[in-house]
């Protein structure tokens, strides 16, 4: 039997006002995600794929090679953290996405990032 990979992300935003500009519709986020390895083997991170959607519904796809320009190894019970950011055009929206990661045989998997959300604080009523 293989030991499937257990990777558990989780991820925290904040809205940066001070390089946001509301009068223009730009709004600044920035997000930190922690991702845990609680597998038995190490597994590598390659790329990302994010689907942002501001408060219209507008819809932005960004995908690439690994993440802030790494593609970590995370060996068992350790976790890799890095924070990025977003730009969006209302005080609202929400990122979902995933990982592509590979384990030390080869095997590509996907780890899932649930729906996560971009809020000015004073926006949520």
């Amino acid at each position: 039997m293989i030991d499937s990979p257990r990777v558990c992300v989780q991820v925290q935003s904040v809205y940066i006002e001070s390089q946001s500009t509301p009068d223009e519709e730009r709004f600044v986020f920035a997000y930190t995600v922690t991702i845990r390895n609680l597998g038995r083997m190490p597994v590598q991170l390659l790329g990302r794929y994010w689907l942002i959607t501001n408060g219209n519904g507008r819809e932005i796809e960004v995908q690439g090679e690994g993440v802030v320009g790494e593609q970590p190894h995370i060996a068992p019970g350790e976790e890799f953290q890095y924070t990025s950011g977003a730009v969006i055009e209302t005080p609202m929206g929400t990122m979902q996405g995933h990982y592509e990661m590979v384990d030390p045989d080869g095997n590509t998997f996907r780890i899932a990032v649930p729906v996560f959300r971009l809020a000015v604080p004073t926006f949520i009523h």
